[in-house]
C-alpha cells in the first residue's frame, strides 16, 4: 500500500509518499510560496529522493496547481518514483484542529469538511489551509481514492475535564469551545509509543512525558497510553515561552498592555505569538542555534532566555510527574529537543530529586535523527532523545482506516 502523507499551510504544501510494506520514503519535499509571484533565483519547489535534494522554482497560483505539481513529481518527473498516480492508494491530511467532535482519524466525507469549517475559528490559521489541500486533491485525483483527517489534537482527547477546562464562566465552553485541547498531538503519539517500544514494555504499562521541543513546543503526560494533560491550550499559544510565542502569562499584562498602548485584539495577539518568547527575551533571534552561539559568547539576554526556557519546561515535567503519581520515562524530540544540548541537560539537572542523572557524553554527541538514552535502563526513571515522525503516525493511521474499508 502507498500512502500520499499532505501538509498544508496557507501558502504551502509538504508532500511524503510512503510504500506502508516497509515504511519506508519513496519521494517528499515542499512547495512553497504558492500564490505569490517567485523572484529570479528563488526555488520554491522541493524534492528528495533516495537522499538526494533537488529545487527548483515554478510559479503556482492556487494549491490545485500546487497539488498538479506533487503528481508530476512522484508520476512523471525527471525523479519520479511511480509509474502512475493511480498507485496511490490513499492520500492522509494532517489537520490541526478536530475540537471534541474528532477524537480519532477519519474518513472524509462532506460531514467531516463541514464540520472542519465549522470549527475553523479555533484554527483560523490552520483548518482552512488543511481544507484547502483537501480540496485540492479532490479536485486533481477525484472522489476514487480515499483521504482521510488526521487531527493534531486526536491524542489528547483523553485528558479528563479537570484537566481540560478553563476556570472561565462555564458557558463559554457550552458557546464557543473554550477549553484545552492540545497541539502536536502526532508527534506525542508516536514518541510516547516509540519509547515504550525501546524499553521492551507496553505503554499501557507505562507513565511517560514527552516533551516536543521546537520554534513551537509543548509537553504531554501520557499515563498508561492515555494523555491526562497537555502544555498547550485552547491554542498552541499555551504553555511555555518558544521561539516567539509568550507562553502562559498574567492574563492582567495582556489587558495592562493593550490599555497602556491602545491595541486591538489582534495586535496584542500577534505580540505573543510573534514577537515574544526566546526571541523577545533574549533580542538576538527565534533559531535556538543562534541563542547557543550567543550564550557561548557570554550575552546575557541570551542566557537568561535559555534559563527561563528550561526552567519552565523543568516545571511542567515536575507538575505532570505529580499529576501522574510518578513517571518511568521522558523523551526529548523537536528540533530543539533532538539538538539541544545544553537545554537537555539544564533540564535533566532540575530532576535530581527523582534520581535523574543523565550521561552526559551521550548527551554531548547525540544530533538530530539519532535515537538514546542518556540513562541506564536500570534506572528508575529513564531518560531519552527520540526523532518525532509525525508524517509516519499520519501514514499508519490512513492505512489503517483504508485497510477497513
Amino acid at each position: 500500500m502507498k500512502i500520499l502523507v499532505i501538509n498544508c499551510g496557507s501558502s504551502s504544501l509538504k508532500y511524503q509518499l510512503m510504500d506502508m510494506s516497509d515504511e519506508s520514503v519513496l519521494c517528499k519535499g515542499a512547495i512553497e510560496r504558492i500564490g505569490m509571484q517567485i523572484s529570479g533565483g528563488e526555488e520554491n519547489v522541493i524534492v528528495k529522493v533516495d537522499g538526494e535534494k533537488f529545487t527548483y522554482d515554478k510559479e503556482l497560483l492556487t494549491h490545485t496547481d500546487a497539488f498538479n505539481e506533487v503528481k508530476y513529481i512522484l508520476s512523471e518527473g525527471e525523479h519520479k518514483v511511480i509509474h502512475s498516480f493511480s498507485e496511490i492508494d490513499a492520500i492522509g491530511h494532517r489537520f490541526v484542529q478536530g475540537g471534541d467532535k474528532y477524537t480519532k482519524s477519519v474518513l472524509i466525507d462532506e460531514e467531516v469538511v463541514n464540520t472542519v469549517e465549522e470549527l475553523a475559528p479555533l484554527a483560523p490559521l490552520h483548518n482552512p489551509a488543511n481544507l484547502q489541500g483537501y480540496k485540492a486533491c479532490l479536485e486533481v485525483v477525484g472522489p476514487s481514492v480515499p483521504q482521510v483527517a488526521v487531527f493534531d489534537t486526536a491524542f489528547h482527547s483523553t485528558m479528563p475535564a479537570k484537566a481540560y477546562m478553563y476556570a472561565v464562566p462555564y458557558e463559554y465552553y457550552e458557546k464557543y469551545g473554550v477549553r484545552r485541547y492540545g497541539f502536536h498531538g502526532t508527534s506525542h503519539k508516536f514518541v510516547s509509543h516509540r519509547v515504550a517500544d525501546k524499553m521492551g514494555k507496553s505503554i499501557n504499562d507505562l507513565k511517560i512525558i514527552t516533551c516536543h521541543l521546537g520554534n513551537g513546543s509543548s509537553i504531554a503526560a501520557v499515563d498508561h497510553g492515555k494523555v491526562v494533560d497537555t502544555s498547550m491550550g485552547f491554542t498552541p499559544l499555551d504553555g511555555f515561552m518558544m521561539g516567539t510565542r509568550s507562553g502562559g502569562v498574567d492574563p492582567s499584562v495582556v489587558t495592562f498592555v493593550m490599555k497602556k498602548l491602545g491595541l486591538t485584539p489582534d495586535e496584542m495577539d500577534k505580540i505573543l505569538n510573534k514577537k515574544s518568547g526566546v526571541s523577545a527575551i533574549s533580542g538576538v533571534s527565534s533559531d535556538d542555534r543562534d541563542i547557543v552561539a550567543a550564550q557561548a559568547q557570554g550575552h546575557e539576554r541570551a542566557i537568561l532566555a535559555h534559563e527561563m526556557q528550561a526552567y519552565e519546561i523543568a516545571k511542567y515535567i515536575g507538575s505532570y510527574i505529580a499529576a501522574m503519581n510518578g513517571v518511568d520515562a521522558i523523551v526529548f524530540t523537536g528540533g530543539i529537543g533532538e539538538n539541544g544540548v545544553w537545554l537537555r541537560s539544564k533540564v535533566c539537572s532540575y530532576l535530581g530529586y527523582m534520581g535523574v542523572y543523565i550521561n552526559e557524553a551521550v548527551n554531548q554527541k547525540t544530533q538530530k535523527g539519532a535515537e538514546a538514552e542518556l540513562t541506564n535502563s536500570t534506572d528508575k526513571v529513564r531518560v531519552f532523545i527520540l526523532a518525532t515522525d509525525e508524517e509516519l503516525t499520519i501514514a499508519r493511521d490512513t492505512a489503517e482506516i483504508v485497510s477497513n474499508l
